[in-house]
Parts: C-alpha cells; sequence; structure tokens
C-alpha cells in the first residue's frame, strides 16, 4: 500500500471499485439544508417579524418568515392588498407591501389568527 492509498484512507475516501470517491461529506451544509427546509407549521405557532426598507425613495414593508404552502400565502397577501389598497409581492418566504404600514398588517393579521415576535 503506497503513501496515496494510505492518505486517501485517512482522509475517508472510498477506493472500492474503478472509480476512486476522494469527496468528503459536508456535515454544515447538510444540518443548514435541514434547518432552512419549508416545514408546514399552523399560523398560531408562527413568529412573523416586520423589516422596513426603503428601494429608490419609496418606502416597502416586509412581513416573513411564512412556512405555509405557496397558494396560502398568496391568499394572505391577496387579503393585505385588498384591506391596505396597496401593491405587493411574494419574495420566497416574505411578503413585500408597498408603503409604510406595519401597524396595519399586524393588526389585520392579529384578527385572522396569526403571531408576532414580541
Amino acid at each position: 500500500m503506497g503513501l496515496a492509498d494510505k492518505l486517501a484512507f485517512s482522509m475517508g475516501a472510498k477506493l472500492e471499485g474503478n472509480s476512486f470517491d476522494t469527496g468528503k461529506e459536508d456535515k454544515k451544509n447538510s444540518v443548514n439544508q435541514a434547518k432552512s427546509s419549508n416545514e408546514i407549521i399552523p399560523k398560531n405557532q408562527h413568529q412573523l417579524v416586520f423589516t422596513f426598507e426603503k428601494r429608490k425613495g419609496k418606502p416597502v414593508t416586509l412581513v416573513g418568515r411564512f412556512n405555509i404552502k405557496e397558494d396560502e400565502k398568496k391568499e394572505v397577501l391577496k387579503l393585505l392588498k385588498k384591506k391596505l389598497a396597496c401593491g405587493g409581492a411574494i419574495n420566497e418566504q416574505w411578503l413585500e407591501l408597498q408603503g409604510d404600514v406595519k401597524d396595519k398588517i399586524k393588526t389585520i393579521l392579529e384578527s385572522d389568527g396569526w403571531k408576532f415576535r414580541k
């Protein structure tokens, strides 16, 4: 057994057959993927937060981390856009609404059963 074979074994490589797999498993990446997976949780267990941004001088309110199905996100966005008379969009797990409407969003969603981080 040569030096290269000894080093490959010490690094956890598999040397069976004709192909040599010298790649290592990325344990950190697999843990992060499990945490970031879209687990669907009920709306009374959400801990929603607000973020306020200015884009090209215009105010934008972000509400998020919605861990629900895509069609349910669309329904929540539709409700907010109708009640607030503003535009909005879905960006991954966040809802983006035009304007500084944090207080109004909070009252509408709390009456609908959503929870917010304190």
